[in-house]
């Protein structure tokens, strides 16, 4: 099962695909690493900020996605903007995509009970990508619980 973990920072969705085959994890090469809104948006942008994530997910077989959740208010409150991004993944249609949302709380107690297996900087995959891959992973992991 391919998992994509997201972290929505500013206008950007930064995706990490994540890959769980026979208890091996491995990272699917993914020519996107992050789709972005343009800071004056329309509701055309954000239709083809939806379509793009969309068409994204099916032609990695994506099956389910999990976004990190930000907090709607206090110190480190998500912008409105990364709200939209959000809204426009979870009413995506005319898939077979589960979107999640991993509470930062969930997302600690999991990494405590199932360390990483491997170090962020072995994976190839770029810095600004480790949210989306810590996310991607716990969302793999709890989806094991949720299996066994």
């Amino acid at each position: 099962m391919i998992v994509c973990g997201v972290e929505l920072t500013g206008s950007d969705a930064v995706v990490c695909l994540l890959n769980m085959d026979r208890g091996q994890f491995n990272l699917p090469e993914c020519k996107v690493r992050k789709l972005s809104l343009p800071k004056n948006h329309s509701r055309e942008d954000l239709k083809r900020f939806q379509a793009a994530f969309a068409e994204l997910m099916a032609e990695y077989g994506v099956t389910r996605v999990a976004i990190k959740e930000r907090m709607p208010k206090g110190k480190f409150a998500g912008g409105a903007i990364s709200f939209k991004l959000e809204a426009a993944i979870q009413l995506i249609t005319d898939t077979e995509l589960t979107v999640t949302l991993l509470p930062p709380a969930m997302i600690k107690s999991t990494l405590a009970s199932n360390p990483l297996p491997i170090a962020f900087a072995d994976t190839g995959l770029k810095v600004f990508q480790e949210t989306a891959f810590i996310t991607a992973y716990v969302a793999q992991m709890t989806s094991m619980k949720g299996a066994a």
